[in-house]
């Protein structure tokens, strides 16, 4: 059993925090950084850690570590009643209108460093007591390792353990430089995109080199899947659509990252009488997350800042 009813070996609430720390550091050396502290330090609280509950909580290597079953039920429990702890703090300080306390976001590359920095430093100027930690990332992490406690992403997900506030809508638009189209041509119809040089984006479950386009009017409105092909492949669209301005090809990219260049004509949308599956673009929290003020006054903050992209 990892927390004993007390005694000398019972696990301390400090050490709750230093734990979760420590894992979401993802090394010793990491994690003393973080704390401000020296390696050394880090690596003896741990093992004190260890040698008062009798057991190993953390395999070491040379570059990383990972958990024993024993750490893994601890991070487990430590997660979910450092977050009550604060959840109840939050309650009993009545601080709906002035939040407080650690807020961890994580976004995709992207979108986090166009849209989401920006509003959040709006929000930490109007609200200086949360202390708000940005990550961002090409993949988003799975929810089940509760290392975030909002994360935006783009589509509804199927998860009902979940919370999800849908804060813009946002389409995929297929799109190319003038001078690529004028020098390969212009796609008439999903097809001919076979015959394009086709920029791949490998981003998260969506299946890679697999486009969906489905005909916006007409009777026929059965949803055409391509396998499309190209010498150029990223894990960033941002580099993408750099690839698409400089005229090597075609690239299927959300409406938020390229509308700038559709305005000035830099980009020009390829088949517009067709439509790509929506990725509408959400804030996800797990249910237990639902009582905090600070959590829902952040989501409500964004759902008003990005309401002006569904326009």
């Amino acid at each position: 059993m990892i927390v004993p009813a007390g005694g000398a070996n019972a696990i301390q609430p400090m050490e709750l925090g230093f734990f979760s720390s420590l894992v979401a550091a993802g090394s010793l050396s990491a994690a003393a950084r973080d704390l401000g502290v020296s390696t050394a330090a880090v690596s003896k609280r741990l093992s004190q850690m260890e040698a008062r509950l009798g057991m190993p909580l953390v395999v070491r290597t040379t570059r990383r570590m990972s958990l024993t079953p024993e750490g893994e039920v601890l991070l487990e429990h430590a997660r979910r009643i450092l977050a009550d702890i604060d959840d109840l703090q939050q309650l009993l300080s009545n601080a709906a209108g002035r939040p407080s306390g650690l807020l961890r976001v994580n976004a995709t590359l992207g979108f986090g460093r166009m849209h989401l920095a920006p509003v959040i430093a709006e929000y930490s100027r109007m609200y200086p007591d949360v202390d708000v930690q940005l990550q961002l990332s090409a993949d988003p992490p799975p929810l089940s390792e509760d290392a975030f406690d909002v994360c935006v992403r783009f589509g509804e997900p199927p998860d009902a353990r979940i919370i999800a506030r849908k804060l813009a809508p946002n389409r995929r638009l297929l799109c190319a430089a003038p001078k690529y189209l004028r020098e390969h041509g212009e796609p008439l119809t999903p097809t001919d995109l076979l015959r394009h040089n086709c920029i791949g984006i490998r981003q998260g479950s969506d299946a890679y080199g697999v486009w969906r386009l489905t005909p916006l009017k007409g009777a026929k409105s059965r949803t055409e899947t391509i396998h499309v092909r190209g010498n150029l492949t990223t894990n960033d669209g941002e580099i993408a659509v750099t690839w698409a301005l400089g005229g090597l090809g075609i690239v299927m990219r959300a409406e938020w990252d390229i509308e700038r260049y559709l305005r000035s004509g830099r980009l020009v949308q390829v088949l517009p009488q067709y439509a790509t599956p929506e990725a509408d673009i959400y804030a996800v929290y797990p249910h237990r997350h639902r009582l905090s003020s600070r959590i829902r006054l952040f989501v409500d903050f964004l759902a008003t800042r990005f309401a002006k992209l569904g326009h």
